[in-house]
């Protein structure tokens, strides 16, 4: 099983997929466990002074003038992970709560925190052990920390509230603990603070919607130049020079994908042969642009995405050269900002995808296919009701493409007046993501029948290979009307598991 070894200077988004997703284990390095050490002592040191100090011998938030007296302290830490599990609604994915518990850990082991070494172990322990901390869907608002989501982890870690065990049952955690042989922890000074005060669950669903964007926007390229190449389209608005004249990266990407997906085809550019038709409508024209476009945001989301994973989130934080300070870095803002960036992209995208098939099912823009793409129009109703699947996908896209960073909501008796909300811009791009899947995947069902229903000419080779690699998958080809709903689950599945993109890149070489 792969390993993750996690130092001080932060982790990769490799690091957090293969943790979150692939299950990998995690080890402390001795750098790591050195630095943990050396903070702790700095917290120690302080906690036997008589000056209070937040966070270690002072209340939390609006709290924070009382000072703790010495014998009162590990209450205190008990009663901040108690109080602030105070989540509720669905539970959140399994994946998202490794992302958060891993990333947590990321920043205990940065040695600005104070935590124990051993209370870092723990944290691996448990996510070894395949424990799962049961996190709802509200509680966060995205500053001072993913508060509550992060407050359900460390319960788990003290042995309290429930957790999904390796085999997926729901237990109590100090039950699970036991099983495995880990120890709860007993927190000390400024230890529960610090596994509360951070943005890890925003962060992890960035890492994960990146991942997913990376994949889908490269299939969105390949349904736009099927599409492209059913309408009978030109493939000329795709040439390089067109767009070194405009040279933004995405935008280039996207148009060198859709022309090697359409190297070789027969059908791009006929209109011209027997209709007026001069140029594209825009959902096909524009394609690279808007596409290109999204993923130039993507970019500006990485980069942020990547200053955060080398980044120790938490307040107080412990310096090198032994201060122990206040700060604001805790404020979600800059992930937030991204996670709402990519809800957009992640509409606009979808709806000139929409608009695509659209042109595909109608007869008096589809130059020659029939209404619907039906078998027996007026008899069969062909494609019209996929397509208002998809019209409802992404109608709910452009709701959840309002910013959720654009809100404010004031908290702990004014004292955090101003917050956030990445924790909601990352729940609603999760959902955007899933249903940018489902758009994709009726473009693609709409774009492999038209393209079978144009006889006498050849489609490119790499189209070839996607409506071979799809009619296997169980998503049926053109014919009289049967239960559509599984062809359109068939679909989706082939999206979301990189079928389709792996179908053409085994003839056109990696896409960009």
């Amino acid at each position: 099983m792969h390993t993750v070894v996690v130092g001080t200077s932060g982790v990769t988004a490799s690091d957090v997929l293969a943790v979150a997703r692939g299950g990998a284990r995690i080890e402390l390095s001795e750098e790591a466990v050195a630095a943990l050490a050396a903070a702790r002592g700095i917290v120690d040191a302080l906690a036997a002074k008589p000056e209070p100090v937040y966070g270690v011998s002072t209340g939390f938030g609006a709290l924070a003038t009382r000072h703790i007296s010495q014998e009162l302290r590990a209450q205190l830490q008990r009663n901040i992970v108690r109080s602030h599990a105070a989540g509720m609604g669905p539970r959140v994915e399994r994946e998202v709560v490794r992302a958060l518990m891993f990333l947590r850990l990321k920043t205990v082991c940065s040695g600005h925190t104070g935590v124990r070494p051993e209370v870092a172990q723990t944290m691996a322990d448990v996510l070894n052990a395949g424990i799962t901390p049961v996190v709802h869907e509200y509680g966060s608002l995205g500053c001072s920390g993913d508060l509550a989501p992060l407050s359900h982890c460390a319960l788990t870690l003290m042995g309290e509230g429930d957790a999904e065990g390796p085999d997926g049952v729901v237990r109590p955690a100090g039950e699970l603990l036991a099983e495995h042989g880990i120890e709860p922890v007993e927190l000390r000074e400024k230890e529960g603070l610090a596994l509360l005060n951070g943005t890890d669950g925003m962060l992890g669903m960035l890492v994960m919607a990146l991942a997913d964007l990376d994949m889908l926007y490269k299939s969105a390229d390949v349904t736009a130049a099927l599409s492209l190449e059913a309408l009978l389209g030109t493939d000329k608005v795709l040439a390089p020079e067109l767009h070194a004249i405009r040279p933004h990266p995405g935008q280039g990407a996207s148009a060198a994908n859709m022309l090697a997906v359409l190297k070789g085809s027969e059908l791009t550019g006929h209109h011209q042969d027997d209709a007026p038709r001069v140029q594209d409508a825009y959902s096909v024209r524009c394609a690279p642009q808007v596409a290109g476009a999204g993923r130039d945001t993507m970019a500006h989301a990485r980069l942020v995405a990547e200053r955060e994973l080398a980044s120790a989130v938490d307040n107080p934080v412990v310096l090198s050269d032994g201060r122990v300070e206040s700060n604001g870095n805790f404020h979600g803002a800059p992930v937030a900002y991204v996670l709402d960036f990519l809800a957009i992209a992640v509409a606009d995208l979808a709806s000139i995808a929409e608009r695509r098939t659209d042109r595909l099912l109608d007869k008096n823009r589809s130059h020659g296919l029939p209404p619907f793409l039906a078998d027996d129009a007026g008899v069969d109703s062909g494609l019209m009701i996929a397509q208002y699947t998809q019209a409802a996908l992404v109608s709910e896209l452009k709701r959840l493409a309002v910013p959720a960073s654009a809100d404010s909501i004031p908290s702990s008796a004014m004292q955090e007046d101003h917050v956030s909300m990445g924790w909601s811009a990352a729940r609603k791009l999760r959902t955007a993501v899933d249903n940018l899947t489902r758009v994709l995947a009726v473009e693609l069902y709409a774009a492999s029948r038209a393209v079978e229903l144009r006889e006498g000419l050849s489609p490119a080779p790499a189209t070839q290979a996607v409506i071979s690699a799809v009619r296997k998958a169980g998503v049926e080809g053109p014919g009289p009307d049967r239960f559509l709903a599984p062809d359109l689950a068939a679909a989706d599945v082939f999206v979301r598991e990189g079928r389709l993109v792996s179908a053409v890149e085994a003839v056109t070489g990696p896409l960009l």
